[in-house]
């Protein structure tokens, strides 16, 4: 995965301890000033008994990515929010066409496989082909804490402008507060991307997902529909708004983990407000003016349109190339153009996504509660 190499500063996912405290804290006011949650659109999970929690949340009292159970910041704050279900993560250790042990942070962690169990690595693959070191991230069943049923390996994505093009790699400029990107890609995907992007030169914007080897991420898929086009903030941008909920419909896309103080669960969002000095927040034009401005810790719910999955998830920092690109989710029919939110890779796949197919058609909501 990516690792943070500047100290630039910058809201959310760049501050690690001390954003953790923050969205904690906030959290903890917002308890106890209003200590009736409010109720969020029930998930797939407790429509298939998926069981605890706060009402309406989809949310648990289980484990989350690398099995971590509810506990306390690295000072010894009251976390206040429950991890993400349906969610396991860590490195291969072994596997079995039946069994796949993964090292977590608190140590070993089993899961079952069967022949349903999808694995992919640059593709559906036998479980048999991942090798011990790689790391994954795994959806559990519905109601099962330890059966996998989707599992993904090295999973990787770049999302930004071309800054330096030649013919074996791509340098990308994917904000301010991080080094730019290097991406390889692979012969056998090299036709299916040029055609998403025929004419990638410095300036053009790529968004694409592949297997992470180190600093480089080898693309095998490409991540939008949208054509090939100079770098600049989007003009008419046309999310959705629903006048009865007040919910904002779009794309919700996803994001690599950042450094290991990045928390597992957050959402980047595209619009955080300019009093928080996000060094990332690079467009100011219509397509940001559209949403309204958040704080980092504030509430945010996400819903996935196509399965009708919602959670609750914190704002931990900024979308800083978001703004830039004006396509659309297919997930389940194509959503309104524009991105809405860029979620951590483990909050999208507890929504029900696919990384490999890129976003999610979603609804966001603010000033939600747990």
């Amino acid at each position: 995965m990516q690792s943070q190499r500047t100290t630039l500063a910058c809201c959310g996912r760049h501050e690690g301890a001390d954003v953790a405290r923050h969205v904690s804290s906030r959290q903890c006011y917002m308890s106890a000033v209003f200590p009736q949650p409010r109720t969020v659109t029930p998930t797939s999970e407790s429509a298939n008994g998926h069981q605890g929690g706060a009402p309406g949340t989809g949310l648990n009292g289980g484990t989350g990515l690398n099995g971590k159970a509810p506990g306390k910041t690295p000072d010894g704050v009251a976390a206040c929010r429950s991890p993400l279900p349906r969610v396991a993560g860590g490195t291969v250790l072994d596997v079995s066409p039946q069994v796949l042990v993964l090292d977590c942070d608190e140590g070993e962690r089993r899961l079952a496989l069967d022949a349903g169990t999808v694995v992919w690595r640059g593709g559906s693959v036998a479980a048999t082909e991942l090798q011990g070191g790689e790391h994954v991230v795994a959806r559990l069943l519905p109601g099962h804490r330890d059966a996998a049923d989707k599992v993904w390996a090295r999973i990787g994505r770049v999302t930004g402008t071309v800054i330096d093009y030649a013919p074996d790699h791509l340098l990308v400029d994917v904000g301010k507060t991080r080094a730019p990107q290097t991406i390889v890609i692979s012969s056998h995907a090299a036709t299916r991307i040029q055609v998403r992007f025929p004419a990638l030169g410095p300036g053009s914007v790529i968004d694409v997902i592949g297997l992470r080897r180190g600093e480089v991420l080898e693309a095998v898929v490409p991540a939008t529909s949208q054509a090939a086009s100079l770098a600049r903030p989007v003009i008419g941008r046309s999310a959705s708004v629903d006048a009865r909920s007040g919910g904002i419909s779009g794309a919700a896309t996803w994001h690599e983990p950042v450094g290991p103080d990045e928390p597992a669960e957050g959402v980047a969002y595209p619009a955080v407000d300019p009093v928080d000095g996000c060094a990332e927040q690079t467009a100011t034009g219509p397509g940001v003016a559209a949403l309204p401005y958040l704080a980092v810790g504030s509430m945010l719910a996400v819903r996935n349109d196509c399965t009708g999955t919602t959670t609750v998830l914190p704002v931990t920092g900024c979308a800083p190339v978001a703004p830039l690109f004006y396509d659309r989710c297919l997930s389940c029919g194509p959503s309104a153009r524009g991105r809405v939110a860029d979620l951590t890779l483990a909050s999208f796949v507890a929504l029900g996504g696919d990384p490999e197919r890129s976003c999610i058609n979603a609804t966001i909501m603010m000033g939600q509660r747990r």
